[in-house]
């Protein structure tokens, strides 16, 4: 714009000193019509606008200014404005910038991340020195960070902590890390949210089998727990019916015995032509049957 303004001014003067030696007020018009142009566009190149929510860094001759804030600002001709914006950018790891970890036992995941941050106005300038642009603080300080420290975070868990168990601390001390690092460099981190972990392939067959190798263990420790159940059942019964045959040989003299006989021939007489006879004449002492229907 300044280089603009030079030019036209240099136009005007031309324009008025070919038209002074000649008759017509057209040349007049052109020269003053060239000096205003001149005039605004030079006011333009000292005029600059900082949008809201946006930082500029000012830059003249290579020394670098008092950052400015939003509105209008007014500055040297030669003077270059960088503008940050101070609003939260999404950084977004996934797909083709998905994030290659390592846990502590090797395994290979799959980590998709988004990182809030944004430029704190203060610290601008000395984001200018580091990167020199908003899309250079991106991907030359928060992008190789938070890269680096995800990667670091997962390499102190196991496989099974990374996907499952443990990601809600991952994610935490993740964001913690990250805050940590990029903090006093002047960028605010304002969420990492850890969106999903995904075994490789061969991880993920690994896991399989694990699986299946301890659904088959817990199912033969059942299976075991069953049998020693069952044996331990039929222990008790066996150990009770030893424990009443005892009971039963010590309560059963030779005189209950036969006392049970005479019983049970008295019952037998009862429904049948047969009497007993309590006192036998064997060695034994059996009682004699006598049948009443024969002589």
């Amino acid at each position: 714009m300044f280089v603009l303004s030079i030019l036209l001014l240099i136009a005007a003067v031309v324009v008025f000193l070919v038209g002074r030696g000649r008759d017509g007020g057209g040349w007049k018009l052109g020269a003053v019509l060239s000096a205003v142009g001149g005039v605004l566009a030079g006011l333009f190149a000292c005029v600059h606008v900082v949008s809201a929510y946006e930082v500029g860094v000012p830059v003249t001759f290579g020394r670098v200014g008092t950052p400015l804030t939003s509105g209008i600002q007014f500055k040297s001709p030669f003077t270059e404005v960088t503008s940050f914006s101070t609003r939260p950018v999404d950084l977004n790891l996934y797909d083709k910038d998905v994030v290659e970890v390592r846990s502590s036992q090797g395994g290979v995941l799959y980590a998709d991340v988004t990182i809030k941050w944004a430029v704190v106005p203060a610290k601008a300038v000395a984001l200018y020195r580091l990167a020199g642009s908003e899309e250079a603080v991106q991907e030359r300080l928060v992008l190789p960070d938070s890269r680096e420290i995800v990667r670091n975070v997962f390499a102190k868990h196991t496989s099974e902590e990374g996907y499952a168990s443990a990601r809600e601390q991952i994610g935490a001390e993740i964001e913690d890390l990250i805050k940590k690092r990029l903090a006093p460099r002047g960028i605010d981190v304002t969420a990492v949210n850890l969106r999903n972990v995904k075994p490789s392939d061969k991880l993920q067959d690994q896991i399989d089998k694990k699986i299946q190798q301890e659904q088959a263990t817990e199912r033969s420790e059942e299976g075991q727990r069953t049998a020693e159940a069952e044996a331990e059942r039929k222990r008790i019964e066996a150990e009770g019916i030893a424990n009443a045959n005892k009971i039963i040989e010590k309560s059963l003299s030779d005189k209950v015995l036969y006392n049970q006989c005479l019983e049970a021939y008295k019952e037998a007489a009862k429904a049948n032509p047969v009497y007993a006879v309590p006192c036998g004449t064997d060695s034994g002492g059996t009682p004699v049957i006598v049948n009443g229907s024969k002589n």
